[in-house]
């Protein structure tokens, strides 16, 4: 949210060039100088003007030469924009999450090197999105689970990454972070939709309980959830029996997948993919920025 920027304070005010004080210039006048002070003046001058001329080499030549030490990390991970028709395209395929046991199912099945197969293909994707592995290995999961619970809607964890991103940039939401547990390292709680700044006026659905307003609905979590949506479509990723929490990254990746696939949706055809997300924000433009990162992080996941 933008803020009025506060008074200018005196240190920021910009600084005026040094004007020197009376008596300060008249030590300078060279009327009171005579001859040779005006030779000498000359001569002065001639040195500087050969220093400037000697500097300015200097200082195109460190200029023109390439930088010994070239700024550390990777590029950033573009996006282009996309606009397609609703209904007309589906993002890129994107590679496939290794097959192993998702989570809420039996215990995952290490490689040959004792390796959780999908940690390993999470960091990997993550060197090349810049997605955080911790929610990749939530979206992925999401992923699998689907395959085996609603195999016919064939959504993507690029999908889900494409919503990620719109919704909280992946957990980072206000400068969180997500840990090991899943959790951001402070909630994520959207605006109060009061009717103001142009949010729909949602009174509490579930007595401020998710979100601490007991008067106004906030969207939670990093797949932003409202309350009454989280009671219908809410999963526990870990199968522990626990209540689905709306905060934790792998329970809204998943239960983002099942209210994606509800009604029968086919998200591999542009029909299907197009009405699961615009379910989710009943907005073109919400759509194809959706579109465009899913689509990115398909391609680059496959090398294009």
């Amino acid at each position: 949210m933008a803020t009025p920027p506060s008074s200018q304070s005196e240190a920021d005010s910009p600084t005026l060039p040094f004007e020197p004080s009376a008596d300060e210039s008249s030590l300078d006048d060279p009327r009171r100088r005579g001859g040779a002070g005006r030779l000498l003046g000359r001569l002065l001058l001639v040195l500087v003007l050969l220093a400037v001329g000697a500097g300015g080499a200097w200082v195109l030549s460190v200029a023109m030469r390439p930088a010994s030490h070239p700024a550390s990390g990777p590029p950033a991970f573009l996006i282009d924009p996309q606009k397609p028709e609703p209904g007309s395209a589906i993002p890129g395929a994107a590679g496939q999450v290794p097959a192993a046991q998702p989570q809420g199912t039996p215990a995952a099945q290490p490689d040959s090197a004792g390796r959780d197969p999908l940690r390993v293909w999470a960091d990997k994707i993550a060197q090349i999105t810049q997605v955080p592995s911790r929610a990749l290995r939530a979206y992925g999961n999401a992923d699998l689970v689907m395959r085996t619970k609603v195999p016919g809607c064939q959504i993507s964890w690029a999908t889900l990454a494409g919503i990620g991103r719109i919704e909280s940039h992946h957990g980072r939401y206000g400068g969180a972070t997500l840990g090991e547990d899943g959790l951001p390292s402070k909630p994520i709680i959207g605006p109060a939709l009061d009717g103001t700044n142009g949010f729909r006026a949602i009174p509490a659905t579930d007595g401020g309980k998710l979100h601490g307003d007991p008067v106004w609905d906030h969207a939670v979590g990093p797949m932003q959830f409202l309350p009454s949506t989280w009671k219908q479509y809410g999963l526990r990723a870990s199968g522990d029996g626990v209540a689905p929490d709306p905060q934790n990254i792998d329970d809204a990746a998943l239960t983002a997948a099942n209210y994606l696939c509800s009604g029968g949706r086919n998200l591999a055809t542009g029909e299907g993919w197009w009405a699961a997300v615009m379910t989710y924000n009943n907005s073109v433009e919400y759509g194809q920025q959706v579109f465009s990162g899913a689509d990115a992080y398909a391609k680059a996941s496959v090398g294009k």
